[in-house]
């Protein structure tokens, strides 16, 4: 099982990394890696990995990406994806960074919020768990404003949503 508790990240070329923010393709190797290690960091933290929250089918939408951040050697270090959930506001799904406080992210984030303007969406919105403390941080501070918990999420006491308009 992957712990990103003690992911510290000990190769200097992978901390000073300049990441390259990419789409690919939702089935390559390295996506089913992260998503499964993003899946086993949430259930660590959570206590639900976060699965029956994403259907792959949605990343088919011509509205839709999955991006993966790799470093200079190339190897995957973080994925994220954004789905559409109406004609104006798309979703942010599966962020991931295998390691914190590296900016991997941060880039992730910026790639998705400007491609959504690029696809046409005039905001974005995403959902995590209350008890993920780092992710509700992460998300603040990137000017995302808690709203009202939608769809799936109206009667979650354990979730939180935001949005941010682009």
């Amino acid at each position: 099982m992957y712990d990103q508790q003690k992911a510290l990240c000990p190769d200097p070329e992978i901390a000073q990394a300049v990441y390259r923010i990419s789409e690919d393709n939702i089935h390559s190797k390295d996506a089913e890696q992260l998503l499964r290690e993003l899946s086993d960091v949430l259930q660590n933290i959570t206590g639900d990995s976060g699965r029956n929250s994403f259907d792959i089918e949605d990343m088919n939408d011509p509205r839709a990406l999955f991006v993966i951040a790799r470093n200079r050697m190339g190897e995957a270090v973080g994925c994220g994806a954004i789905r559409q959930m109406n004609q104006n506001v798309a979703e942010v799904k599966r962020m991931y960074a295998k390691f914190q406080a590296k900016g991997i992210g941060t880039e992730i984030l910026s790639y998705l919020e400007e491609h959504a303007g690029i696809l046409g969406f005039l905001a974005i919105r995403l959902e995590t768990r209350i008890i993920n403390e780092g992710a509700v941080a992460f998300y603040e501070k990137r000017g995302y404003k808690r709203i009202e918990n939608y769809g799936k999420y109206y009667n979650n006491d354990k979730a939180i949503c935001f949005q941010k308009h682009l």
